[in-house]
């Protein structure tokens, strides 16, 4: 026992030393995590249905959301990395008390911050969400209070990640939100039934603590002590400071995006946060899965490539793992249209989540599918931008999209309210046949176009920053992907029109199987034949990110076989 034990905390603080094994491990545990994530919202919804106490518990999040944003969520890791890792070079001992500083600081500001939040939570909720109930905002106020209590533990846990980042030991940080999850389902399991919506605000504690502890261990390991000082002439915080700012801002420019939505979906009625939100949920997997792995991985590398001042190898790699995302990610884009409703009834569909909760929320999802791929792709070129230790510049586009995500939401909302071609074509198009609030699907076709358009100034000024990086063979591989795409949901449409209309009768006919086995096995076997139909055309078109990943998987069972 204590030798498996020993087994897993070797795992745990293991050590990564290339990008692409690094990305693939971060992939598998953030795929777990996600995993629990879609559990998560499902034990949410069944629980509580799309009604007012699930918009209740997605509203109390975003002022919490908002202060750790401005603190440290946007900053910290992306701001603090290049600086630790150049101190880690010629002073290891000024790099463990840069990170201390930084602890103390924060442990200083979220005192500040929760004394002035505590105090004026009441006013700030009814102002964002004016729409809602006396008695609902008064339960928005008193979670939203609770939730506080967990910026805490993940303004600690966010400084130590940089540590986890800079040794390679990704392991460790990506089990994280395993664990975060975990809380929350802890909660929503033992403590909802006592406590209502509360219960899952104590499962959000738990799950934050679990968080920093998880990561805490191997950090030590690594060298790190806490030291009680403080320090704000040291030259690295002044640079620091002069880093974040900007980073902070444009990370609470996306969290003050996020109150803005909820204060429209507010407006659109009852349940609208709650189908935004899952919606948004559901989207952000594929972008947590593919895209923050790899960009993460990649960002170290990134770092110092540029500080050394190899261009060539950060072209390389920044090319490498654009096209290697893109790869993935556009796939994903067209399967989330195609199998929208399939992923949401497998996913949410239970106990208080009916038929047409279903059908607005899957709607919503398969809106998605504009921006998926290229949402995927932002953390990335965010990073890219913060490898130059340029945050100015994405701050800038961060806050034109919170103005472009305001204007295109709210016409669409206005838009969707009525009958007009557009609205027809959307109630054709994703098959709406039921009497749904159309209003909360123009607040997320709004959202998207301006999740894409930030993708494409993001892309553009990053092109400008620092020339090119390989934008012709990018380009040229993207038609290639896009075209196996397009092919790729017209085969999977057709072999969900087949499941649906002719295997699955017979299946009714012969044996009762509950409903929630029919969406998942049209899930699996759709999206089956879409990867194979997917790989057989990049193959015929000869995209050279088949091989990346042939190449990885047989070096893999190569290393098994060798050591079996």
């Amino acid at each position: 026992m204590n030798f498996g034990f020993q087994k897993i905390k070797k795992a745990i603080s293991s050590k990564q030393s290339t990008i692409k094994g690094a990305a693939i491990r971060l992939v598998v545990t953030v795929f777990l995590s996600r995993i629990l994530g879609l559990v998560r919202d499902r034990l949410l919804a069944g629980s509580f249905g799309a009604g007012t106490d699930l918009d209740i518990y997605f509203a109390a999040f975003r002022i919490p959301d908002l202060v750790f944003n401005i603190l440290f969520a946007g900053g910290v890791v992306v701001s603090l990395l290049p600086i630790f890792a150049e101190y880690q070079q010629k002073n290891k001992k000024e790099s463990w008390k840069i990170i201390n500083i930084m602890i103390n600081f924060f442990l200083i500001s979220f005192v500040v911050f929760f004394i002035i939040f505590f105090a004026f939570t009441p006013q700030i909720i009814s102002s964002t969400i004016s729409e809602f109930s006396p008695s609902a905002k008064d339960a928005t106020v008193a979670l939203s209070r609770m939730l506080f209590i967990s910026v805490l533990f993940f303004g600690i846990s966010s400084i130590l990640s940089t540590v986890l980042n800079y040794f390679n030991r990704f392991v460790a940080y990506s089990l994280a939100p395993i664990f975060y999850n975990l809380g929350i389902i802890f909660g929503i399991v033992f403590f909802v039934p006592y406590f209502g919506i509360y219960g899952a605000g104590i499962g959000v504690v738990i799950g934050s603590l679990a968080h920093l502890l998880i990561q805490l261990p191997v950090a030590i390991k690594c060298g790190f002590k806490y030291v009680p000082i403080l320090d704000f002439k040291h030259p690295a915080i002044k640079n620091l400071f002069t880093l974040m700012l900007p980073r902070a801002i444009a990370a609470s420019a996306s969290q003050i995006n996020f109150i803005i939505a909820t204060a429209i979906a507010a407006g659109v009625g009852t349940g609208a946060i709650s189908v935004f939100y899952l919606s948004n949920n559901l989207r952000y997997v594929p972008i947590g899965i593919v895209g923050i792995s790899f960009a993460t991985a990649a960002f170290p590398v990134l770092s110092k490539f540029w500080a050394e001042g190899n261009k060539s190898g950060f072209y390389k790699s920044f090319n490498s793992v654009f096209v290697q995302t893109l790869y993935i990610a556009l796939p994903i884009g067209f399967l989330i249209f195609v199998l929208r409703e399939s992923i949401v009834e497998t996913i949410l569909r239970s106990g208080q989540f009916g038929s047409a909760s279903i059908e607005i929320t899957a709607a919503c999802l398969g809106m998605y599918f504009i921006s998926t791929f290229a949402q995927c792709l932002v953390p990335l070129i965010l990073r890219g931008f913060f490898s130059l230790k340029d945050t100015i510049t994405p701050t800038i586009i961060a806050l034109v999209f919170v103005i472009i995500s305001y204007i295109l939401s709210n016409v669409f909302v206005f838009v969707f309210q009525g009958s007009n071609m557009l609205v027809d074509s959307v109630r054709f198009i994703f098959q709406i046949d039921g009497a749904v609030n159309l209003k909360v699907l123009g607040l997320a076709f709004g959202f998207n176009l301006a999740l894409l358009l930030e993708f494409l100034l993001l892309i553009y000024f990053f092109y400008r920053k620092v020339g090119d990086f390989g934008i012709k063979g990018v380009f040229i591989s993207f038609i290639k992907m896009f075209v196996a795409g397009i092919i790729m949901a017209i085969g999977s449409s057709f072999t969900l029109y087949f499941l649906s209309n002719y295997f699955n009768p017979i299946i009714k006919k012969a044996v009762y199987l509950p409903d929630i086995f029919y969406s998942f096995s049209n899930l699996c076997l759709t999206s089956i034949v879409a990867v194979l139909i997917y790989l057989l055309f990049t193959v015929i078109f000869h995209c050279k990110e088949v091989d990346f990943y042939k190449d990885y998987v047989l070096r893999k069972l190569k290393i098994r076989k060798n050591e079996n």
